[in-house]
């Protein structure tokens, strides 16, 4: 088992029952224990959970988001396959407003080298376009919530709210035609709300799995959506119902 993979594993498992033992831990992933313990330490520093002698208890409610540095490394090359397939449905010159979250840095990354004005709602992404010669970057205003270093409040509502964009890329954490896209954050669902009413084309960028949760949220009706841009693993039933409601699905 890779060691994404492994962690993702661990912090579920913990989450779910609250504690877990380092023997059980490494019974479920087939690892060794002194590498569940090596896990343990690097997810106890990134806040996921809390150690005790012989196992770690849960520091995640079950509606909250992993860490950001924990979903940044899962299911990379997904995102990374998704990030190119919105590159190309973004035509040079145009003006893109940027969501936070992981998948949206690696589309961040597809786009640096492109002629466009982009406007990310991250310092993820915008530390990532720095140094872009061709794209003109512009710099919302906001409060960045720890870890994610995602662009809340109202000064990042005003910037939004004070520019028309071509195209917005959002993220999610829950999507589907029921419930509509959803995210944890309160806050951060507000900004997606505010990137959204800004734009004149919206595409929606996930990992598959994410078809089928519903977070605390509302952003958005599906029908507000354009286009989802997501991979394989996307729920058949899934794509169907966001497709009959006029959606326009590609996985790749």
């Amino acid at each position: 088992m890779a060691s994404a993979e492994r962690l993702r594993r661990i912090t579920e498992a913990v989450r779910d029952a609250g504690s877990a033992g380092v023997a059980e831990l490494a019974a479920l992933t087939g690892a060794s224990e002194m590498t569940i313990r090596r896990d343990l330490e690097a997810l106890a520093e990134q806040g996921v959970l809390e150690r005790y002698r012989g196992g770690a208890r849960s520091l995640l409610l079950r509606g909250d988001e992993p860490p950001f540095g924990l979903r940044a490394t899962e299911g990379l090359e997904a995102k990374r396959r998704i990030a190119s397939e919105v590159a190309g449905l973004i035509a040079d010159g145009e003006s893109v407003v940027l969501d936070s979250g992981t998948t949206c840095l690696e589309v961040a990354r597809a786009l640096e080298h492109r002629r466009l004005t982009v406007m990310p709602l991250s310092l993820h992404a915008v530390n990532a376009l720095t140094g872009a010669q061709d794209l003109t970057l512009l710099v919302p205003g906001g409060r960045p919530r720890p870890g994610e270093l995602a662009l809340t409040g109202p000064l990042a509502e005003a910037s939004l709210a004070a520019l028309r964009f071509d195209t917005a890329v959002i993220g999610c954490c829950g999507l589907n035609a029921a419930n509509g896209l959803t995210a944890y954050d309160l806050d951060d669902a507000a900004v997606k709300r505010a990137a959204i009413a800004s734009a004149r084309r919206v595409i929606a960028v996930t990992d598959g799995a994410k078809l089928s949760r519903t977070a605390l949220a509302l952003v958005a009706p599906a029908t507000a959506l354009h286009a989802v841009v997501t991979d394989e693993a996307a729920p058949e039933a899934e794509v169907d119902a966001l497709t009959a409601a006029g959606v326009h699905v590609r996985q790749v």
